[in-house]
């Protein structure tokens, strides 16, 4: 299991250097000049080439690129932004937390919520709940996370004024950001959590565990909901990567000081180093929880876990079945 995590964390590293070259690519031929655009249209050449020569933009596009990841790798230097000549890395560590906590709270808000819902819509099937759930979830699945904000805060913000509509001032602050980032995650895990056991129930094993005489709960909760983890925990990994995208519209929308609102002004202005180290954050973040998934497997399926077992433990395995004299090949 060691090697399988060491081998998932090694493939890690081509990742995230094929994501540094696509974006610092892609933000080398976008349209438009940084230069211009912190000088204004009254510049002289002079001033011009003196601010690009600063900023590092006067050197051919490979120099750039090696420079960067140079100071990156070697120095860990994530560069200051052209715009307000501050370190990077001292924002970053201002603003994580921030858009962390509002991902990790939309995430147990799809756990706690979607999970529970698509169980009972499914043992519950074609009941007036099952078909209210599934209906609701399918019309909140297909509603844009900036759409449920701009309505969150219209209706429990401006008209009803329960809750803050900007910032995070008080804990009240935190449920309108994360309901509108996670609502939609919330309806895709119930409903695919609803799939998955309807699928499950109809099993033999299932019908064998009822006529032994176990309770209706017991026979949910360890035999079925247990082989409907597998599907869930794989699109688990998706959600937390939509969960991470959406707070970036989402933190636009409250005015809360975080990645996502640090990234949009980052591309508005053309801060190039911003917008490299704030998608190559995000992309390191949703690398580290999908090898969390990849794990999870193991421990949820024991059929996983067998083919990770290293060949000594196998045979040892082995040997206590077979008897005292007899050998292994």
């Amino acid at each position: 299991m060691i090697k399988f995590i060491l081998k998932r964390l090694i493939w890690v590293i081509p990742v995230m250097l094929g994501v540094l070259v696509i974006v610092f690519t892609i933000s080398y031929l976008a349209p438009g000049d940084p230069v211009i655009s912190i000088l204004g249209t009254s510049y002289t050449p002079e001033s011009y080439a003196k601010l690009q020569a600063e900023m590092g933009l006067d050197k051919p596009f490979l120099e750039q690129l090696g420079r960067y990841i140079w100071n990156l790798v070697v120095g860990l230097d994530l560069g200051k932004s052209f715009y307000t000549k501050l370190s990077i890395s001292q924002e970053i560590v201002a603003r994580f937390p921030v858009t962390f906590q509002i991902g990790m709270w939309s995430v147990l808000f799809m756990l706690v919520f979607g999970l529970p819902l698509g169980i009972y819509s499914a043992i519950k099937q074609y009941g007036v709940l099952d078909i209210t759930m599934t209906s609701a979830a399918m019309f909140l699945a297909a509603v844009p996370n900036y759409v449920l904000a701009l309505l969150g805060i219209i209706f429990f913000g401006v008209r009803l004024k329960w809750l803050p509509v900007a910032g995070l001032e008080s804990v009240k602050s935190w449920i309108l950001p994360v309901c509108a980032n996670s609502l939609a995650s919330v309806a895709y895990v119930m409903r695919m959590t609803r799939t998955t056991m309807l699928e499950v129930i109809r099993q033999d094993y299932i019908r064998t565990a009822r006529a032994k005489g176990q309770k209706e709960g017991v026979v949910i909760m360890k035999h079925a909901l247990i082989n409907c983890l597998i599907p869930i925990v794989t699109i688990f990994g998706g959600m937390i990567s939509r969960v991470l995208a959406g707070s970036i519209i989402v933190e636009t929308i409250f005015s809360i000081p975080g990645m996502g609102m640090y990234m949009v002004s980052a591309i508005n202005s053309r801060d190039y180093p911003v917008i490299n180290t704030s998608v190559l954050l995000i992309s390191l973040v949703v690398c580290v929880m999908n090898l969390v998934v990849d794990v999870a497997y193991a421990y949820i399926d024991p059929r996983i876990k067998a083919q990770y077992e290293s060949r000594n433990k196998k045979t040892k395995s082995i040997r206590k079945m077979l008897p005292e004299n007899a050998e292994v090949t």
